[in-house]
């Protein structure tokens, strides 16, 4: 169910066989009264279901920045995440105003005999703009999947800023990580 009245934007993200990865977007009304809410403030450190997860790195418009995402849970380092989706998180951001959609996988994937199953997980993620934008953090741990939230503003945008109608058209996906991360093995079902 959705949280209630308002246009929600629902992205289904895959891979045709023998293509490349899509990402498709419909807007779903729910009527109603809609209650508009403000982004919550920008910052470098979330909580969710008892973790901590700090964010360093500032992403740039067109330039892929490096992205860092590390988890604790009271106060010690989680260094046993699970793969969920055949990686051990998976980050989402979007663009306040058109809900431009960028789907980022961490460098390295579970059981490639480099990359740890945390606390850090690393992303290279370019974003298509100046902007206020949200992030998601999915990660596996102790069986369930928990999404950290973030809000970030990108080269000098303001809390609240709103891309000029001109740029307002959805944007395709911009994919960045590692290019077999979509291959046939990637594990989204």
């Amino acid at each position: 169910p959705l949280a209630g009245p308002g246009v929600w934007r629902a992205f289904a993200d895959f891979t045709p066989t023998g293509g490349d990865p899509l990402t498709l977007g419909v807007d779903v009304t729910v009527p109603g009264a809609l209650t508009p809410r403000p982004l919550p403030a920008p910052t470098s450190s979330t909580t969710v279901d008892g973790y901590t997860v700090t964010l360093a790195g500032d992403p740039e418009p067109g330039r892929t920045a490096e992205l860092t995402l590390t988890i604790s849970r009271d106060g010690a380092p989680v260094t046993d995440l699970e793969p969920y989706l055949g990686a051990y998180g998976h980050l989402v951001a979007l663009r306040q105003g058109d809900l431009a959609y960028l789907h980022v996988h961490p460098d390295g994937e579970p059981g490639d005999g480099r990359t740890r199953p945390g606390p850090a997980v690393n992303f290279r993620a370019e974003v298509p703009s100046s902007g206020t934008y949200r992030l998601y953090l999915d990660f596996k741990h102790g069986g369930a999947v928990h999404t950290a939230q973030f809000t970030v503003l990108v080269n000098g945008a303001h809390a609240g800023d709103v891309p000029p109608a001109a740029t307002r058209a959805p944007s395709p996906p911009a994919p960045t990580g590692p290019a077999e991360h979509g291959g046939p093995d990637h594990g989204h079902d």
